[in-house]
């Protein structure tokens, strides 16, 4: 059997664990059964894919990565919208070359590694007659059919021990600090990491806030007594007058500050004139090394995925509901985001303990 492996998308912690599990799971299967697997390892994504970046991996290639960070196979970004696009320069048809370098290599199927845009490429794949395999990888956590995506809780502790750490230095100098969480779309790691990090006020696109309600947080705390204001804000975090522009309209708007911390910064220092500090973690809440929690969970949807191979059972994504693992038609997954409701438990209990989402 021959199966080929691939990352696609940003980066996230548990990549390696996911593929080691994927192998190691393969690799024993074959030698209990006296079989033959052969792991084929595409370079960048969908890229490799693509153009036939490939290599032929070994046992020893998924050793001593269980801790690493990043993807030992390299990741890119290849935009689903353009996925069918001719390319001008090099006139390649990207889906047709990803057929003809699946059947060449005579694979079996070809396991995905990916968050969203990724799975409605497999699910597009799919269609077209590969068999796929997708884990639910993204430190977003917004991938419909999984409770739970490996990448999240890493890049939660991350974020956690970020808004810590500022805690003792808003502490001392009595300052307003924003730590601006990755999340564009949905608010789950803005609202897991405010909720663990003791945020005052936490801000997520699916709760448009208003600034008047922030500020009267902010004046309730000094009236009390306490100087400083934690707010955890995720990159895609709207304001209500937002909300109500077009699309365009809210892009120029945008383009004035570096993100949109430094714009709440803005607006609440000309109105408050309180000395405020923004934070900007970035890129560091994707990288290093994956937690115990996603070490296990990749084994996990690794050894799943595993078995779905050898069953044959494919066009599915491995994902968790209820502490299970489940197998989910890529076609109920793709196109679909899971966003944070506005009446969940979190929220709720977020609200209960008086942590304000600016509404």
């Amino acid at each position: 059997m021959r199966v080929g492996i691939l990352t696609s998308g940003g980066d996230c912690q548990g990549l390696n664990a996911a593929l080691r599990a994927v192998a190691k799971s393969l690799y024993e299967a074959a030698e209990k059964n006296g079989e033959d697997i052969k792991i084929i390892g595409f370079a960048d994504g969908y890229k490799g894919l693509i153009y036939g970046e490939y290599s032929r991996m070994n046992r020893a290639d998924f050793s001593g990565i269980l801790t690493i960070g990043g993807t030992i196979l390299g990741t890119s970004r290849q935009p689903f919208k353009e996925i069918r696009v001719i390319d001008e320069e090099t006139g390649v048809d990207k889906v047709r070359k990803m057929k003809e370098n699946y059947a060449r290599l005579n694979l079996e199927c070809l396991v995905i590694l990916g968050g969203n845009g990724s799975l409605k490429t497999a699910n597009l794949l799919r269609e077209e007659g590969l068999n796929i395999i997708a884990l639910a990888k993204t430190i977003d956590n917004d991938i419909y059919g999984t409770d739970i995506s490996f990448g999240f809780q890493s890049a939660c502790d991350i974020a956690t021990n970020v808004i810590d750490c500022i805690h003792s230095t808003a502490y001392s100098h009595k300052r307003i600090f924003i730590v601006e969480i990755m999340g564009h779309k949905v608010g789950w790691l803005s609202l897991y990491a405010g909720i663990a990090g003791g945020a005052d006020v936490i801000l997520i696109p699916e709760i448009p806030y208003d600034l008047d309600k922030i500020i009267e947080v902010i004046k309730k705390r000094h009236q009390a007594g306490k100087k400083f204001t934690i707010i955890a804000v995720a990159e895609g975090a709207m304001s209500v007058e937002e909300t109500l522009l077009e699309k365009d309209e809210r892009k120029a708007l945008r383009a004035e500050y570096p993100s949109v911390a430094y714009k709440i910064s803005e607006e609440l220092q000309n109105k408050t004139g309180y000395e405020i500090r923004v934070t900007v973690p970035g890129h560091f809440q994707r990288g290093g090394t994956p937690c115990p929690y996603d070490r296990v969970l990749c084994t996990r949807f690794g050894a799943a995925a595993a078995e779905l191979i050898l069953k044959k059972q494919y066009g599915c994504m491995v994902g968790i509901k209820s502490g299970e693992t489940v197998a989910v038609p890529l076609e109920e997954v793709a196109g679909k985001l899971k966003s944070v409701p506005v009446d969940c438990e979190e929220v709720k209990s977020a609200k209960s303990i008086g942590i304000s989402f600016g509404d």
